[in-house]
């Protein structure tokens, strides 16, 4: 078997992080509830730390908690009794970005550190500094190519890590403070409100020329097609943005670069009708326009996304999730978005093509026949061969 990177991906919840993990993430980071960049997530309080690494543990995956913010002297006295409870769980690493932060994960256990792409290490004397302040591995800047991060790793003798697929920033990653000053949010302590999103107004000398731009705004990252390129350089692992996102985005994307990356290892290539079907899913879930973005050529004009954020132009929502099933039966699904009889709904499996299937009879728990699903409540739809607990439910946006 041919060594391909580790597939990190996010987990805002616990739900998710079993999601991720169901569909073939090796490995999945997340935050608790101080310390973090994502304060609007739902984070994990320390009960959900417990069940979530106990649940990666059980299934061959490890989990990495972030602790990437930029902290005050007030916030590092509270920083060692969280950090030793974290080793007391099993977590598998931390990633931070603070000197501060790491001296004191190191002065209270034995955790070993990642290195956060906050600190924007992006280049081989960097890499060998942080390497000598403990650090394990590196995740470099976004602004870093495939070729520039297998030399970091060949020089600097440090695991790398690289974003492969989500949300890209216009900044250097860590140095942008325009949600401070627009909305009194620190983007660096947790708190961004992603003002570079927003539309602004361009002046000029002449009037005439004022124009209304998003032009801030990136475009989203989408690295499968040099997937290989990462495997060659020996990336250690790829990484999915997007601990924000939704269940059906943290499912889906593990599952495709996870299917991607094994097909690699089996077969030493990507020559299979398969890329069509892993490009076609990409799509099917909340994003802007795709780019390579920095990881074969720098970024520039043709990465900017200047459009208005809608979610309209997505195809798919995720309608429930399996929570039991009864071969040849039903499966019993936790409504997640309304449904209606005989709409055309799609069973994400955990291996293999999404199967489509009409819900030609939805059924209460009273077995009372419905016609539109609410969403929390718990319905019977016809079983579907291959489905299995925890699965996803998707339907085309009506």
């Amino acid at each position: 078997m041919i060594k391909v990177p580790e597939l990190l991906a996010p987990a805002g919840s616990l739900d998710k992080l079993k999601v991720a993990v169901d569909y073939g993430a090796d490995a999945v980071y997340l935050a608790g509830l101080k310390f973090g960049l994502r304060s609007a997530a739902e984070n994990f309080t320390t009960q959900e730390l417990e069940e979530g690494v106990k649940y990666a543990h059980e299934r061959n995956a490890v989990v990495y908690t972030v602790i990437n913010g930029f902290l005050h002297d007030q916030d590092l006295a509270e920083l060692p009794e969280f950090v030793k409870t974290l080793e007391s769980l099993g977590i598998d690493a931390i990633i931070a970005s603070d000197l501060g932060v790491i001296k004191t994960i190191k002065d209270n256990s034995n955790i070993p550190i990642h290195l956060s792409t906050q600190a924007s290490c992006l280049n081989v004397e960097s890499a060998k500094f942080w390497k000598k302040q403990g650090v394990e591995r590196v995740v470099l800047g976004r602004e870093t190519s495939i070729k520039e991060a297998g030399k970091i790793k060949r020089e600097a003798e440090v695991e790398v890590e690289m974003f492969v697929h989500g949300s890209m920033c216009m900044a250097y990653s860590g140095n942008c403070v325009i949600s401070n000053f627009t909305q009194g949010r620190d983007s660096n302590r947790g708190g961004c409100a992603h003002s570079c999103r927003f539309e602004y107004s361009l002046k000029f000398e002449n009037e005439e020329a004022k124009k209304k731009a998003y032009f801030m705004s990136s475009k989203d990252l989408n690295g499968l097609s040099v997937l290989e390129e990462f495997i060659k350089e020996g990336i250690d692992s790829i990484k999915v943005e997007g601990r924000m996102k939704s269940h059906l985005y943290a499912g889906t994307i593990s599952k495709v670069y996870s299917e991607a990356l094994k097909h690699y290892a089996q077969h030493g290539n990507f020559l299979s009708d398969q890329i069509y079907e892993w490009e076609r899913e990409l799509k099917k879930v909340t994003h802007r326009a795709y780019a390579p973005s920095n990881l074969t050529e720098k970024a520039g004009a043709s990465t900017i996304f200047n459009e208005r954020e809608s979610d309209s132009s997505v195809d798919y929502i995720m309608i429930g999730n399996v929570i039991d099933t009864v071969k040849d039966e039903f499966l019993l699904v936790e409504v997640k978005n309304a449904f209606e009889t005989n709409q055309t709904l799609e069973l994400l499996p955990f291996n293999g093509a999404a199967v489509s299937f009409k819900a030609s009879e939805i059924k209460g728990l009273d077995n009372e026949v419905v016609q539109r699903t609410k969403p929390s409540t718990l319905v019977k739809v016809p079983w579907v061969e291959g489905a299995s607990k925890n699965n996803i439910l998707r339907a085309q946006r009506c």
